[in-house]
């Protein structure tokens, strides 16, 4: 064989290893070729909101609706960020935290809630001002906060390993006072706390356990615990409507739906690696999973409840580097995840509005 002949059938070679190569990508990244300016993903990028001199870790949102505010956690910077959504753009950052993390807005009582996990801290803010209005010390590692409106208590985990104990505790908090009233028990640190409507069920995720924990909160007791065969369940969302919780686990990386009465799994389907967030639409029959913290890629990930047994896959959005934790308002329909900064880009807030 000539040497032109060589060299061709080498190029060759070279051109179809791309194209082998290119297939697995598109394969491993499933639905990314989907073009959001086709409309075909679930999801539209309509805005990117900086976070200037935001570095590290991005955790735990939440909204004031009426004020159009979105308040983020910098873990790692040791603040909370608050952006003017309505401007799209960042306005003040609240110092002073040892591992923020999370973040109640309560506007019945005009009262922003945050959480730092190093210093045991539950701290009280004024919602408009944003001025401070009370402390309350906890035991090492608050992290969720959610409020119940009849009762106006708001329910925050901590405890755990952080506290040196073997086990964690949910604190329960008189929202009016600002006073530690009660706790329950429960396996290990919670990791996300889901009331029902009603408020008399509390829904308590144990990642390090692998189990979710059903509280009755009038009795302030454990009455069900429910071990999810995936491990590490970190976030979830609940449908009452079908009785369905939606858990995120990481090992392996996938999106559980289980019956909310029995504890039963009906389904399992892959998420993103380093899931960080799981959402339920209500009005779409959707559920938003979110990922990618420590990974190349971040990724948004879309299922469609077809009844309360069956769910499809129907968008795989990618975010951007590190983009892990997110948060979706219902209210002000869109679905917002947080990303750290790196070395090319500053820390931002990535606004998605849903596609029907």
């Amino acid at each position: 064989m000539g040497l032109r002949a060589r060299r061709l059938r080498e190029t060759v070679k070279r051109v179809s290893s791309i194209k082998v190569v290119a297939v697995i990508l598109l394969i491993a990244y499933g639905g990314v070729a989907f073009s959001q300016d086709g409309g075909k993903q679930p999801l539209r990028l309509v805005q990117t909101i900086p976070l200037p001199n935001v570095k590290g870790r991005l955790d735990h949102m939440d909204v004031d609706v009426k004020g159009k505010r979105l308040f983020v956690a910098g873990l790692e910077n040791g603040t909370f960020e608050v952006v003017d959504l309505k401007a799209g753009k960042w306005v003040r950052s609240i110092p002073g935290f040892k591992k923020a993390q999370g973040a109640l807005f309560v506007p019945e009582l005009n009262k922003l809630f945050l959480a730092s996990g190093d210093d045991g801290m539950l701290r009280v803010f004024r919602g408009d001002t944003l001025d401070l209005l009370d402390s309350i010390h906890l035991e090492p590692g608050p992290n969720r906060v959610v409020y119940e409106p009849n009762s106006k208590h708001v329910y925050v985990g901590y405890g755990g390993k952080d506290a040196g104990k073997d086990y964690g505790e949910v604190g329960i908090i008189d929202a009016q006072n600002d006073k530690l009233v009660g706790d329950v028990k429960v396996v290990a640190h919670p990791s996300e706390l889901l009331l029902d409507k009603s408020g008399k069920t509390l829904f308590v995720f144990v990642s390090i356990a692998s189990k979710i924990q059903v509280v009755d909160t009038s009795k302030r007791v454990v009455l069900s615990t429910w071990p999810v065969t995936s491990q590490r369940n970190g976030d979830g969302a609940l449908d009452e409507s079908t009785s369905r919780l939606f858990i995120g686990t990481r090992t392996p990386a996938e999106m559980v739906v289980m019956d909310s009465k029995s504890g039963k799994e009906i389904a399992h389907l892959p998420t993103p690696e380093s899931m960080d967030g799981v959402y339920f639409d209500a009005a779409r029959k959707r559920i938003y999973v979110s990922g990618g913290r420590d990974l190349q890629v971040g990724f948004a990930y879309v299922y469609q409840q077809r009844d309360a047994d069956h769910y499809d896959t129907i968008g795989k959005i990618p975010t951007r580097v590190g983009a892990g934790t997110s948060f979706w308002s219902p209210e002000l329909d869109r679905y917002y995840v947080a990303a750290e900064a790196t070395d090319n880009e500053q820390a931002a807030i990535l606004v998605y509005a849903p596609q029907d």
